[in-house]
């Protein structure tokens, strides 16, 4: 199987895993709590295969980004990172927001187009911030009377902001160490 064959069947699993409950009901439904393992295994697995398809393809370079995206990366990712966080349902800056994490995602998915101007990546992050757009649309339409939680603290919002800070340096360590830095030196 090729690289690019992985990369393709990895994000093909990863939109399938994640649209199942609502695009499948009937099928999923039956699974009970079952299912929810059934889903994380097909995650699992679609990240795996993300990842060796990604790292196995020769790069096809389209563009050549400036150095200083490096920066506008971070922050975006570091935000990112924020909107993942516990911060949507206990802080207050984000309250009002219906679809904080897949928000999130999508700006960390273009964080990594800015950056990674080759075919590939484009390929995976480009999907990906279209399946983040996807989900919210499916999600609108099966729940389309939403209403925000209650209104968190701004002490939470500053304590989930330092604890994204934190994990933004770990994750750019770890990101070191199996890739490129994402921290220039």
């Amino acid at each position: 199987m090729t690289d690019t064959v992985l990369l393709i069947a990895g994000i093909m699993l990863w939109y399938a895993a994640h649209l199942f409950k609502r695009v499948a009901p009937k099928i999923r439904e039956p699974m009970g709590e079952r299912g929810k393992g059934v889903v994380t295994l097909a995650l699992l697995a679609s990240i795996i295969l993300m990842v060796f398809g990604y790292r196995g393809i020769e790069p096809v370079y389209l563009w050549h980004p400036p150095l200083w995206l490096v920066h506008v990366n971070n922050l975006m990712v570091f935000i990112a990172i924020f909107m993942l966080s516990p911060a949507p349902k206990k802080g207050a800056l984000l309250t009002g927001m219906r679809h904080p994490m897949l928000v999130g995602f999508l700006l960390w998915a273009t964080a990594h187009l800015l950056v990674n101007g080759e075919l590939a990546s484009v390929i995976l992050f480009g999907t990906l911030g279209i399946w983040a757009v996807v989900e919210m649309a499916v999600i609108n339409r099966a729940e389309p009377d939403w209403q925000p939680g209650p209104k968190g603290t701004i002490v939470k919002d500053g304590l989930f902001l330092a604890a994204s800070l934190g994990l933004l340096a770990v994750i750019g360590y770890i990101h070191g160490l199996i890739g490129p830095s994402p921290f220039p030196g």
